[in-house]
């Protein structure tokens, strides 16, 4: 459907017309077109099949009355664009194929005009429907941008009630224990427990800026591999867990997941501090057969299942880290888990190029 403005003109277009055609020597000839056209302004809804072919009619009969009074005069000529240029941006394939064909049967000589109308209607059907495609895809990758949202909203939280606010809840908890062991006179034992809040408290304070890091952005302007670096390079520091980098094949074109890959990487060495008890991690990065494949393995307690899975397989059985999961299956990838319990962990994870 044309938008408001669109057949606002194109009534005043007809006006104008109907008006030249008064204002020539046949001018009794176009009155009643005249008539017709400044009664049309009246609605600009257009939204009734009928309106649109009593608007045809009219437009037609006025081309035919021109084409038998003035044949090949630019009135002639105008009418008829009038009413192939009205019913392909109001209308369709259909409706323009039919006046195409009343205006040849009146005109034979419009055939052509006719044809190349037909082909504008066609086009724009074409255009239409990749807008409606393309419209479509960017409502889906809207919901899937939000539900992405959602999870990590969820992942944070999991992570800071097992976390900090459990340390918080000890926190207050312990500190009852000094008030009480204050009440009684126990100094020794109080201040002892106040150094271990302390300890407590300092290394709260380093998980919190472990997390705060795997939160992160890369920094801009670093390619892949570099900002991968850096990120083992980071979770070494922080964590004291040995860890190695390495990478081949990787192309100078910034692969368009590049960020997501970075932050799959970022909480997969998360989870490898905070469950698994490992002493040492690897992580791989190669690109190949159209695809970016990482590799994270340690040498912790493993999952709590045996066995190599996909991530259908994981799925199913409803096991394996679900924001990790989630976060592959958006970027359309593949994800295999390794585990062997009490003896570490393999991760493998395919991202198409």
């Amino acid at each position: 459907m044309l938008p408001y403005r669109g057949r606002v003109m194109l009534r005043l277009a007809r006006v104008a017309l109907a008006l030249a055609g008064a204002c020539s020597a046949e001018w009794l000839a176009g009155a009643g077109y005249v008539a017709f056209a400044l009664a049309m302004l009246s609605d600009f809804r257009h939204k009734s099949g009928w309106r649109f072919w009593v608007e045809c009619a009219a437009d037609a009969g006025y081309f035919a009355l021109w084409t038998r009074l003035a044949p090949g005069t630019w009135l002639a000529a105008a009418s008829l664009c009038y009413a192939l240029a009205s019913s392909v941006l109001q209308r369709g394939v259909a409706e323009t194929a039919a006046v195409a064909a009343g205006a040849t049967a009146i005109f034979p000589r419009a055939a052509p005009a006719g044809a190349l109308a037909l082909a504008a209607a066609f086009y724009q059907r074409h255009l239409h429907r990749r807008i409606s495609a393309l419209l479509g895809q960017n409502l889906a990758h809207r919901s899937q941008a939000q539900r992405a949202r959602e999870a990590e909203r969820e992942r944070i939280a999991a992570n800071f009630h097992d976390g900090p606010l459990q340390s918080f809840v000890g926190f207050q908890m312990r500190l009852e224990i000094v008030k009480k062991l204050l009440a009684r006179g126990d100094a020794g034992a109080a201040a002892e427990e106040i150094r271990q809040l302390q300890e407590s408290g300092r290394s709260q304070i380093a998980d919190l800026r472990r997390f705060a890091r795997s939160m992160r952005p890369a920094e801009e302007g670093l390619p892949l591999r570099e900002s991968a670096r850096r990120a083992v390079e980071t979770f070494q520091r922080d964590t004291h867990i040995q860890a190695s980098f390495s990478a081949r094949g990787l192309a100078e074109e910034e692969p368009p997941a590049a960020a997501e890959v970075l932050q799959i990487l970022g909480e997969a060495l998360h989870n490898v501090w905070k469950h698994s008890g490992a002493t040492r991690a690897t992580v791989s990065m190669e690109q190949k057969d159209g695809a970016l494949e990482v590799v994270i393995e340690d040498n912790g307690s493993g999952f709590a299942f045996c066995g190599d899975y996909n991530l259908e397989e994981l799925d199913r059985l409803r096991i394996g880290p679900v924001s990790l999961k989630r976060r592959v299956r958006l970027l359309g990838g593949e994800l295999f888990i390794e585990s062997a319990p009490g003896r570490g962990a393999k991760l493998r994870i395919r991202v198409p190029v």
